[in-house]
């Protein structure tokens, strides 16, 4: 199965998860428990469009790394 790392953007009335490893592949639920779902779904389309253009599935890689940022007055 395909692990990467999960990007999660919350908003006051929604949650949207995305994946690195598959660009403009992203879903938004109302709550975390349906974006998950809708994630699955939607990663599985964007594998099934990428296989039929037969573009190369990219290997999951993932590194993540903290920024420190002065907040200015």
């Amino acid at each position: 199965p395909l692990k990467s790392l999960r990007l999660l953007g919350e908003a006051p009335t929604s949650v949207g998860p995305s994946f690195v490893v598959l660009p403009g592949c992203l879903a938004v639920g109302r709550a975390l428990s349906e974006a998950q779902r809708l994630i699955g779904e939607a990663i599985a389309v964007h594998i099934a469009v990428m296989q039929e253009a037969a573009l190369e599935i990219p290997e999951p890689h993932t590194q993540a790394a903290t920024v420190d940022v002065k907040a200015s007055a």
